[in-house]
């Protein structure tokens, strides 16, 4: 935890759960990828967290953005960047939103079919197009391999398709999942981008992109190596493959730039068992679940770092940690059998870690009744 984290959590005693993000380390985290990767253009993920504070951060420190949607685009130019500097990353778009970007300036458009091919055709003419390829994403605990892509071969031929609906085909782009603990993951993907530039090449078409994704980890209980090894892994997958004809290079942080300047707080609700037998293991239910914010815990993909506000020494028990909503399915760990103080008492304190990516964006509007997850940028 930073100590202006600490400091502002001491002094300020802010109602629980509440989210307290330091920009200052948001900072960083874009410094320490734009020294590893220094041929790379670097579109933060808005999705990972589109506060005002985040986003004017980046955009002083001279970021690019990838969006989702119309809103994330908005929420992105009323800091002032140019519509140059922002990718429409998603691959599924309304025709309407298409247009409404086309028509504000955005050049660079994601897609992974014919359809959305075509809908970009007719609603943003003469725009940069790259197409998403499929990847296997092994080694990553949130994996982005299905829903998104197709395979390379259909990537070249919608291409080949663009140039003749009067797009740009721009380039190629994949994902090897969101937190990706193996740097070596981008290897496969580059060698089949390069596939797709050749075989483009042949029939006269020049790409100029490979848009890398994200997949840059933050750090959980299992955390990746340091941001320097991935950049030294990648730049050798592309050298590698591409030699001295580098395409233009872009990368999409969002749960790196983020997850580790957030610092969750929450309270103890409920300590109870669910039998006379001591050897059960406690249900300790926080102010805080997968409907406000924790979405994440989904399957225990995503295990965050989690410190109570007893002595961390003293002895500790196995616990299910589970939300306080009345939705069954409103459980955060149970397989991973997280340890708490046996003296923990309900009032406590609760704080996780590397919270600041997918939490107030997860977070739920009225559920149950509870607020939206509360969130201090400082």
């Amino acid at each position: 935890m930073s100590d202006r984290v600490l400091k502002f959590l001491e002094e300020t005693q802010p109602a629980t759960p509440c989210l307290v993000v330091d920009l200052d380390i948001v900072e960083r985290k874009y410094q320490g990828l734009t020294q590893s990767l220094p041929l790379a253009e670097v579109f933060y993920a808005v999705k990972a967290n589109p506060a005002p504070e985040v986003l004017g951060r980046l955009a002083k420190l001279g970021a690019s953005f990838d969006t989702a949607s119309s809103g994330e685009i908005r929420s992105v130019m009323a800091h002032g960047v140019p519509a140059e500097k922002i990718s429409f990353g998603n691959t599924i778009k309304k025709a309407t939103d298409i247009a409404w970007a086309h028509q504000q300036g955005v050049k660079l458009y994601a897609f992974d079919s014919e359809a959305e091919l075509e809908k970009l055709a007719v609603h943003a003419p003469g725009a940069q197009v790259f197409c998403r390829i499929l990847v296997e994403a092994e080694g990553a605990l949130w994996p982005l391999n299905r829903k998104f892509g197709c395979v390379p071969d259909m990537a070249a031929d919608l291409l080949a398709k663009a140039a003749a609906l009067g797009l740009q085909p721009y380039g190629i782009s994949f994902h090897v999942g969101s937190q990706q603990l193996d740097a070596t993951q981008w290897e496969k993907p580059v060698a089949a981008a390069k596939a797709v530039f050749d075989k483009l090449a042949e029939q006269g078409i020049e790409l100029k992109m490979i848009d890398l994704g994200g997949g840059f980890p933050a750090h959980y209980t299992t955390g990746g190596k340091g941001i320097e090894s991935y950049g030294d892994a990648i730049m050798t997958s592309i050298t590698k493959h591409f030699g001295n004809r580098l395409p233009r290079i872009i990368v999409e942080p969002g749960r790196y730039m983020v997850g580790d300047a957030g610092v969750l707080e929450a309270e103890v609700v409920l300590i109870s068992r669910k039998s006379y037998n001591a050897d059960d293991r406690r249900w300790v239910y926080l102010d805080i679940g997968r409907f406000g914010g924790l979405a994440e815990t989904e399957g225990e993909a995503i295990r965050y770092r989690i410190e109570t506000s007893r002595a961390i020494e003293g002895d500790k028990q196995p616990v299910v940690l589970a939300g306080p909503t009345c939705d069954s399915a409103d459980i955060l760990y149970d397989k991973a059998r997280y340890e708490m103080p046996v003296d923990l008492k309900i009032g406590d304190r609760v704080r996780i870690f590397s919270a600041g990516a997918y939490t107030t964006t997860y977070s739920a509007v009225n559920f149950n009744g509870f607020e939206p997850l509360k969130a201090y940028y400082i």
